[in-house]
């Protein structure tokens, strides 16, 4: 259930944020209280002390996808064959060398502030659980080496095998990079530094409307915001918006997490927090706690239809036993272990895989940023500068950087997205359960599962480096 992590994340009183009650005025109004707006709140205030920052949340900062993800923080290395399609080859690489270093930068302000978020800096196994993933990477090894770039460690089946804590896992890469978290106590630390900081923040607030007058509105239920700027960092929920209601893909995610067992987890080899993703499609991720428990992630579960992020996605997941089942798989030997809690939550999936920002019909006082793809918790840092940039109209490498896109590919429209996409998760799932028996698909799987586009499922191909429909972070 959801409350797992925001609840092991209270507020203290002085921490407090009301509702948003009359009419105000602001520099910058954020809405959106999650990763991405916090982190473009903070960086705004680092860049320009003056400015006056309203935030407004429609529940509490964290309740979306930043409290309740895997607690992955990634680099974009695995994503540099969809980086190198959208941007110039010198700007893939630099977007994800700065991705890499967005990781340090979080660990540095968690110390710098004193959020107490269970920071882990062991590392991330992108593994193979079959034959049929083996190699999943090779791709994008290969085309960072003609480039001099060594992010990952080629580790021997052997030591994928100890320390990952199953022989299940056959084969793997190892980057050094990665990160965990306890994702909503990096949410509630954002927040407390922003408050700190003099950024004005309304939680129960949920944005009406934007009434695009110049200055723009941000109308809540008990008030407005008139700002000279607004940003729209809502993840999933931007998809009320017309401009971008198609795109991105509205897709569930689904956890659980499990009893603690810290000494069999450190005996069986798994003795670190590194974290884990499979080479499936619809990826498996998981990682251990700092207190002994498991969690495990399945990506691609529910297709919203319409894109409408209801209360389903706010609820127990409907697939705890599926996803126990593929812990379990995974790991044979902690079969007796039990399931604690477990819930769901919304993706944003655009079709690259990748985020995007830009300009709401071209406007420069109208600012928006989503699709991270389950691929949040690190890059919405650099999401961060990017807004930033944005909203002082800065002329400078993040403003003007290839994931700033004057238009954005669209998924079909409703009925053949909801239906298309459907079938299409279908015969992936069919395709993965006969790769783990070792089986071939027939004919009309594969047609069928060949006509995703790359930010439902991805096909192995260059851009194979991108798992699909996850929210490890």
């Amino acid at each position: 259930m959801l409350s797992q992590w925001l609840n092991e994340a209270p507020l203290a009183s002085e921490d407090e944020a009301p509702a948003l009650k009359g009419d105000i005025r602001a520099d910058v109004c954020i809405v959106g209280g999650g990763y991405c707006g916090l982190w473009t709140a903070l960086t705004l205030k680092q860049r320009e002390p003056s400015l006056d920052i309203v935030i407004v949340e429609k529940n509490r900062c964290g309740d979306g996808a930043s409290g309740r993800n895997g607690g992955f923080v990634l680099s974009w290395w695995r994503s540099f064959g969809a980086l190198a399609t959208f941007c110039s080859t010198d700007e893939a690489i630099r977007l994800a060398e700065a991705s890499a270093h967005c990781v340090d930068e979080m660990a540095n302000f968690c110390a710098a502030h004193d959020i107490d978020c269970e920071f882990r800096r062991d590392g991330w196994l992108w593994a193979a659980t079959n034959r049929a993933q083996d190699g999943a990477w090779r791709s994008v090894i290969e085309a960072l080496a003609r480039h001099q770039r060594h992010p990952f460690e080629e580790w021997s089946p052997d030591q994928v095998a100890a320390r990952s804590g199953s022989d299940k896992h056959i084969s793997g890469v190892f980057e050094p990079t990665g990160a965990t978290v306890q994702p909503a106590h990096l949410a509630r630390g954002l927040r407390r530094a922003a408050l700190a900081q003099g950024i004005r923040i309304f939680e129960n607030t949920p944005m009406r409307r934007l009434k695009r007058t110049r200055p723009p509105r941000v109308v809540a239920p008990g008030g407005t915001v008139r700002a000279d700027k607004v940003v729209i960092a809502m993840n999933a929920w931007a998809t009320a918006l017309p401009e971008l209601s198609r795109s991105v893909l509205v897709i569930s995610s689904d956890v659980v997490a499990t009893e603690t067992f810290p000494e069999r987890l450190k005996a069986s080899g798994w003795a670190d927090g590194m974290a884990i993703s499979d080479s499936r499609s619809l990826v498996n991720y998981y990682r251990t706690t700092l207190d002994g428990r498991v969690v495990f992630g399945a990506g691609g579960g529910f297709l919203s239809y319409a894109n409408r992020v209801g209360r389903k996605f706010d609820a127990a997941t409907p697939r705890a036993a599926e996803v126990a089942g593929y812990f379990h798989k995974v790991y044979p030997a902690f079969a007796d272990v039990g399931i604690a809690s477990h819930w769901t939550g919304p993706i944003d999936r655009s079709l690259s895989g990748l985020p995007f920002f830009g300009r709401l019909g071209g406007r420069a006082d109208i600012l928006y940023g989503l699709g991270f793809s389950g691929n949040g918790v690190g890059p919405t840092m650099l999401g961060g500068k990017v807004l930033a940039s944005l909203a002082l109209e800065a002329r400078d490498e993040w403003s003007e950087c290839g994931l700033v896109r004057h238009s954005v590919g669209q998924f079909p429209r409703e009925p053949m997205r909801y239906i298309g996409g459907t079938l299409v998760m279908g015969a992936k799932r069919r395709i993965e359960t006969l790769d783990d028996q070792g089986r071939k698909p027939g004919l009309i799987t594969r047609a069928i599962a060949n006509l995703a586009p790359a930010g439902l499922v991805p096909v192995k191909g260059y851009n194979a480096d991108q798992p699909s429909g996850g929210a490890n972070g």
